[in-house]
């Protein structure tokens, strides 16, 4: 009691899009107060309801995030046998204690008491909880199967690597891609269909960037009609970015991610210990995904430090993705700036990085959303230089753009900061003048 459950389940309900329920509450509205249920039918009478409830909420077939009082793990198998993620939100005696002072609860009278309840307890919420949580992004990122490891904390039957981090940090691996966006061709695809030896009960770890990811995720999805992956970013886009939401997909020299499937890791392990050793352009290319995410937040995480912004990046995509898992609707937003940036990679054939690109897109989308204050943090923040490639291959790009309809591209602006529009139309001159703009 006292861990702050109902506030950050609804704060987690908020974010996923989820019905909030409170076990508590819903003995209340039944039963009547939970202190009278106490003293007229005593704390044995009471579990029983409550475990009655438990049972039903967590096994109604919409999905939801449900606050169990502190207790219930005192009934025995109760927690043990919910289809659920079940999270730990810990809390310090002290702080519980203060916060459930005057409360009235049953059990927080007597100071003793409580103290011996929550020893009694401890160990009981370490072993029945998947997870531990301190705030809603914890719980949204475990929700996500996304776990920031203080190293390298993942195992599986085949280990693909980007080359340069697995001579860099020593990986052991049994298949090396190439840095980058050569990772994510066709021939690099059948390479590793040809090589892996998987049952289908196998696990195929990931290890690089973005590119990696995408690639090993594809292969993933499409071998043996669908393989169980992990993902272990180890660039700043990766982490905030590319490795999050199931998205995986390899290019055409059409276009870019023209190939590809939704397919989610297993788990996400974010070692940001990798990121010591990254090249500042690889940085460069990294903040430019923050800055967007912030952008679409409505929050300046850009200045932030680097463990806070990927965490905080990390949970607002994740949160989205899990509202959308399959792009049908609001996940679009993740798109601003990236219409554009698509178009400049593919006229480049790969050449131009993606932060790069991505720093050009947002420029474009802000202009376009007409809001000149962020237009200039983005000048000032990332430094965009204006791409150098063909005008008509890349106008020939964005018309290919998976989110075009009938040719005509689909794009992400902003009505201000934290309110994206997604799937805005506009006339075929203003788009190629916001293009040329980006080009040298």
């Amino acid at each position: 009691m006292g861990a702050g459950k109902s506030t950050v389940g609804a704060e987690v309900a908020r974010r996923l899009g989820r019905p909030f329920v409170d076990v508590d509450d819903e003995l209340e509205h039944a039963h009547g107060a939970i202190a009278e249920l106490f003293e007229t039918r005593g704390e044995a009478a009471f579990r029983e309801l409550e475990a009655h409830t438990v049972r039903d909420l967590c096994g109604r077939r919409e999905p939801s995030v449900v606050a169990v009082g502190g207790g219930a793990v005192e009934t025995e198998g109760l927690v043990e046998s919910l289809d659920a993620l079940v999270v730990h939100l810990e809390v310090t005696f002290e702080a519980a204690r203060e916060r459930v002072r005057g409360s009235g609860r049953p059990l927080a009278r007597d100071g003793e008491e409580l103290r011996r309840r929550y020893d009694l307890r401890r160990p009981l919420y370490e072993r029945v909880a998947h997870a531990r949580a301190q705030d809603a992004d914890d719980v949204v990122l475990r929700a996500a199967g996304i776990r920031l490891a203080p190293r390298l904390e993942a195992s599986g039957e085949a280990l693909v690597a980007d080359e340069r981090v697995a001579a860099l940090h020593a990986l052991d691996a049994t298949h090396l891609v190439p840095a980058g966006e050569a990772a994510k061709t066709v021939s690099e695809a059948e390479r590793l269909w040809r090589a892996l030896r998987l049952e289908r009960s196998a696990r195929l770890v990931a290890v690089g960037g973005g590119s990696t990811t995408d690639l090993a995720g594809f292969v993933a999805a499409t071998l043996s009609r669908g393989l169980a992956w992990v993902a272990v970013p180890t660039t700043l886009v990766g982490q905030v970015d590319a490795a999050i939401g199931g998205k995986t997909a390899i290019d055409l020299p059409e276009g870019k991610n023209l190939v590809g499937a939704f397919h989610w890791p297993e788990e996400t392990v974010i070692d940001t210990t990798f990121l010591e050793t990254l090249p500042d352009e690889e940085r460069a290319n990294g903040l430019a995904e923050v800055v967007k995410t912030g952008l679409l937040a409505g929050e300046r995480l850009w200045e932030l430090d680097t463990g806070h912004q990927v965490r905080r990046c990390a949970a607002y995509k994740a949160a989205v993705c899990l509202r959308d898992p399959r792009e049908r609707g609001e996940r679009a937003q993740l798109n601003l700036g990236h219409t554009f940036a698509h178009a400049l990679e593919a006229a480049s054939d790969y050449g131009l990085a993606h932060g790069r690109a991505v720093a050009l897109g947002l420029l474009a989308a802000l202009r376009l959303s007409g809001l000149a204050e962020e237009e200039r943090m983005v000048e000032e923040v990332l430094r965009p230089r204006r791409a150098d490639v063909d005008r008509d291959r890349a106008w020939a790009a964005l018309e290919r753009d998976k989110k075009a309809r009938a040719g005509s591209p689909r794009l992400v602006l902003l009505d201000a900061p934290g309110r994206p529009r997604t799937g805005v139309e506009l006339p075929e001159a203003e788009l190629r003048s916001a293009l040329d703009a980006l080009i040298e």
